[in-house]
């Protein structure tokens, strides 16, 4: 007897609205609040609301051009099928895709700074603690060393990990909302302060909110990230539209609450000065004083931003893991662990590259990791996300698919995605988003080569994808149900 919860590859589709709902939107929350929501204050003032609902109009357009062609293309391999899909061209494909597996890293990596910093605040609560540079680069290195080996144990006991992780970033964030509308209610807040627009490098309203945009940006990706979950979701065609856009919503109004109760309790001009990590730390200690929840806060945050880095090195050593096997990456890279069925290698080689950049950062820039690695992840989503639209647009000429937007839709997510790319959507200081990505990409098509290398003068084959729509199908045998 068939088993409807089972694909036609054997894979049991686990994942019903609940738990799909709960994926995304732990995924769009995670470590971006806690990043953003300071630097945003520090560049438009009491209006760092404003920059989340541009995000959140962007990123919805580009979430209604995923759901077309997740319904019409129901299968993992998500942006890397659409380009292939749209244009036929596998170094493209290999690009869009290996651009995806780079966004990974680098969330990570970001979560792990901010980690690091508010685990080290939270341990100096109790214990006199060491929290320089020096502190915060090994805790972040040892963090990331850790997510290697939770995912080491496969895909299932990640995403249940990620159920736990996204129920206590929720309750970090209602604290944060909570005290906030408390202040409010006894008016010791300045509830004023949220249409007061103010810039300290003198910026006119437009171009204020154009930098503080692609800032707000890394807070709002994540949602993408369920497409690689669409083969164990059950009826995917039917959920998938109506979750998406309600986890959308839900993450954006938790946004907007909490940046307004940032610049309400936080005196002004004190915004700017707190770290990315520190904003919503102050308001707890602001807002309630007489009461020790600022001495257990930085540990909820610090479930709250490691939910983002597990999550994002999943779905990057995943995609490592299928391109190796489709023959574009070395295929040393596909390697699974006999017992455990995870890519391991995959994992290995993911790893590293996050702990290089890390240490890259922290000792080569004068921007934080947060701040470097946050902007380069949603630099490189942009970049996915403009191509994304636009195989929107080319992929109409298919038939099928439970869902279709308006054609402006496409037009306008791409225009909008494209324009925060460019070098006016950033500070000065952040430029070096453009250097971290693009040396991403060269390690990536380099390894394109020396597979065209070997494919070509050891094997007598062409490089190329054999089946996009496989890419991460072997590594989802191993997942929930199947262990």
């Amino acid at each position: 007897m068939d088993d409807p919860d089972r694909t036609t590859d054997g894979l049991t589709r686990v994942m019903g609205p609940g738990l799909l709902l709960l994926f995304i939107v732990g995924d769009i929350l995670g470590a971006g609040i806690y990043a953003v929501t300071g630097r945003l204050a520090g560049q438009v003032g009491g209006i760092a609301w404003v920059p989340f609902l541009v995000a959140f109009a962007i990123a919805t357009l580009t979430a209604m051009s995923y759901l077309e062609l997740v319904t019409k293309y129901p299968r993992a391999a998500g942006a890397a099928l659409y380009t292939h899909r749209a244009f036929g061209v596998h170094f493209v494909t290999f690009l869009v895709a290996f651009t995806v597996v780079c966004s990974g890293i680098t969330s990570a990596s970001s979560a792990a700074g901010l980690l690091s910093s508010n685990l080290l605040i939270g341990l100096d609560e109790f214990a006199d603690v060491p929290t320089g540079d020096g502190a915060t680069l090994a805790v972040a290195l040892g963090f990331m060393v850790l997510l290697a080996l939770i995912n080491l144990r496969g895909v299932g006991e990640s995403v249940k990990f990620n159920v736990v992780l996204t129920l206590v970033e929720m309750v970090a964030l209602a604290i944060v909302i909570g005290i906030g509308f408390l202040v409010i209610a006894r008016g010791d807040g300045d509830f004023s302060r949220i249409t007061v627009f103010e810039n300290p490098e003198d910026k006119n309203l437009f171009a204020a909110v154009t930098i503080a945009t692609a800032i707000a940006f890394f807070a709002m990706v994540g949602f993408e990230d369920s497409v690689n979950m669409v083969e164990e979701t059950r009826e995917p065609e039917r959920i998938f539209p109506r979750v998406m856009l309600t986890g959308l919503g839900i993450a954006v109004l938790i946004y907007v609450l909490v940046a307004i109760s940032v610049v309400v309790v936080v005196p002004a001009g004190q915004v700017s000065a707190e770290s990315e990590s520190g904003v919503l730390l102050e308001v707890v200690r602001i807002g309630a004083p007489d009461v020790p929840i600022d001495r257990i806060f930085p540990f909820l945050t610090v479930f709250a931003v490691a939910n983002t880095a597990l999550i994002n090195m999943l779905m990057a050593s995943r995609l490592i893991y299928g391109l190796a096997r489709q023959d574009v990456l070395p295929r040393v890279l596909g390697r699974v662990a006999p017992r455990r069925r995870s890519p391991y290698v995959a994992i290995g080689f993911t790893t590293a590259l996050a702990l290089a950049l890390i240490v890259y950062v922290r000792t080569q820039s004068e921007s934080t990791i947060v701040g470097a690695l946050s902007g380069t992840t949603a630099l490189l989503l942009l970049a996915v996300f403009t191509v994304v639209n636009v195989c929107c647009l080319v992929l109409r000429r298919e038939p099928g698919g439970t869902f279709r937007a308006p054609t402006a839709v496409p037009v306008v997510g791409a225009l909008g995605c494209a324009y925060l790319l460019g070098p006016w959507a950033r500070l000065e200081a952040d430029l070096i988003q453009y250097r971290i990505a693009a040396g991403l990409l060269v390690i990536g098509v380099g390894l394109w080569a020396l597979t065209w290398l070997a494919n070509r003068g050891l094997r007598g084959q062409r490089t190329g994808f054999r089946d996009v729509e496989s890419l991460e199908e072997a590594e989802h045998g191993s997942g929930p149900g199947t262990a």
